[in-house]
């Protein structure tokens, strides 16, 4: 059990059941009357936000948060599938969980897997993955702007904007977070 001083930024602990994620955190000295900690917790299952206020001798569950290397296998459209490195037990993972990075999954791609009561509560893709252009327009003549940019599109389908220098063949790092160029691969 966690005291009130254990709790810090990304400090997970479990409420009614569920897992939440420290992610404000903020201690006040309440003169004779000890002290209390005014949070903010995510709920790692659905993602809202609450405030918390824990005073001086609350006890706090800690979450049993697990990780997995998992393997993406396809998606069906509807559902993402992926395969647990060590039991190669299937597992049907619903894109919501992913979010907008789920556009950059690509077949036979590690990712890393968050649990809690085995179940799958997050999946963490690579910061940085290298895709194929297979589309990318014509520089225009004239455009000599360093800033100029244009979309292309890359194997697995994902538009994205790149440097007008870009060409179709060329292999691109991308951030994952965001979905931005970060540069050729080399």
């Amino acid at each position: 059990m966690y005291g009130i001083t254990d709790l810090k930024k990304d400090t997970v602990i479990q409420i009614d059941g569920k897992p939440y994620k420290v992610i404000e955190y903020a201690q006040k000295q309440m003169g004779r009357g000890g002290s209390i900690v005014n949070t903010r917790l995510k709920n790692l299952l659905d993602g809202s936000v609450i405030p918390k206020t824990f005073k001086g001798q609350d006890k706090i569950e800690p979450a049993d948060v697990g990780s997995r290397k998992l393997q993406f296998l396809y998606s069906d459209g509807s559902t993402l599938h992926f395969m647990d490195d060590s039991s190669f037990e299937q597992l049907e993972i619903n894109p919501e969980i992913v979010g907008d990075p789920a556009r950059f999954l690509g077949e036979g791609m590690q990712v890393d897997a968050q649990t809690f009561d085995n179940q799958v509560i997050n999946i963490a893709l690579p910061i940085k993955i290298t895709l194929k252009v297979v589309s990318a327009p014509d520089v225009v003549r004239g455009d000599t702007q360093s800033t100029v940019q244009k979309t292309v599109e890359l194997e697995n389908g994902t538009e994205i904007m790149a440097p007008i220098f870009i060409k179709v063949g060329d292999v691109l790092v991308v951030d994952t977070r965001d979905g931005s160029y970060v540069e050729r691969a080399r």
